[in-house]
């Protein structure tokens, strides 16, 4: 690989951006012209929303290349890593198209470098019951890994805590970022139409050619059905190599309890815009039970 450092592609490595995350104008004009170079795929999937086995179908449809594009993974709560895209877009490197999955809340820093890299993100809606029964299991197997947890640590003890225990911990500590997390992708898909495209896990269970479609469409490297279902087609096969292994929706009523679906009802309440996608995070038949066992409390 042989990479030009021009004088502007150096400014830009080794420049700051502001405290907030934003850059200056140079900076910014700078990044959109290298922006606009490229097209990516961009998933800003939460844990547990089959973004490892999307994101493999998208690599197979694209002939793309996957890419950590954040400084570690040892975080979920990631932010994007700059020389990553400079070598992208700059150095042509990887020369196959960029595909990255990261677990990252749409904050205002990482607007503002989605903004500056003209970046497409797309995020996947699953019910957060559903999740955290998923993400359990994946505890179950090292809860001490660390790529296991979502800007946190995991208690020392965890193995070992009863089940209930558990289940309290994935709930009242997991689930308020699971809260935040889909609060910041709204009020960003809100304010920047065009920007996120919004992808629904029932739907993509149901139809997973047309999300895969949308998904690279929304991307800029739209692809035929044909090719989509080819490539779906070649890594169903190896979805439990993907973390794709259940994909049932309402596992999450048979592990939680009651109270511990109304505390998360509790945690989204936190964000007024969750309310035209309540029923989808937390499914109604789950809300009237958290709701008859608050008013019988």
């Amino acid at each position: 690989m042989t990479l030009h450092l021009d004088e502007r592609l150096a400014n830009a490595a080794f420049s700051s951006p502001n405290c907030d995350g934003s850059f200056t104008s140079d900076f910014a004009d700078y990044l959109n012209d290298l922006g606009a170079m490229r097209p990516s795929v961009v998933l800003a999937f939460a844990p547990k929303a089959a973004g490892t086995f999307l994101r493999s179908a998208a690599i197979a449809a694209v002939g793309g290349a996957l890419v950590r594009t954040v400084h570690a993974q040892g975080g979920r709560d990631a932010s994007f890593y700059l020389p990553t895209f400079l070598l992208y877009y700059a150095g042509n490197y990887p020369p196959r198209p960029l595909v990255t999955h990261v677990h990252m809340q749409a904050l205002p820093a990482n607007r503002h470098f989605i903004e500056a890299l003209d970046l497409k993100p797309a995020i996947m809606i699953r019910a957060i019951p559903d999740m955290l029964a998923s993400y359990a299991d994946m505890l179950e197997a090292d809860p001490h890994a660390p790529d296991n947890w979502l800007n946190m640590r995991m208690p020392q003890n965890y193995a070992v805590l009863p089940p209930q225990a558990k289940n309290d911990f994935l709930i009242d500590m997991i689930g308020p970022w699971y809260a935040s997390y889909f609060s910041t992708w709204l009020e960003y898909a809100d304010a920047c139409p065009g920007r996120v495209c919004i992808l629904d896990y029932d739907g993509f269970v149901a139809e997973p050619v047309a999300a895969l479609e949308r998904l690279l469409a929304h991307s800029g490297l739209a692809r035929p059905r044909a090719v989509c279902q080819v490539a779906l087609d070649a890594v169903w096969d190896s979805r439990a190599d993907f973390r794709f292994h259940k994909g049932t929706s309402g596992r999450g009523l048979q592990r939680f309890t009651r109270a511990q679906i109304a505390r998360l009802g509790q945690q989204l309440d936190f964000y007024p815009n969750l309310a035209t996608i309540r029923d989808r995070l937390i499914p109604p038949s789950a809300s009237l039970l958290a709701r008859a066992l608050s008013g019988a409390a």
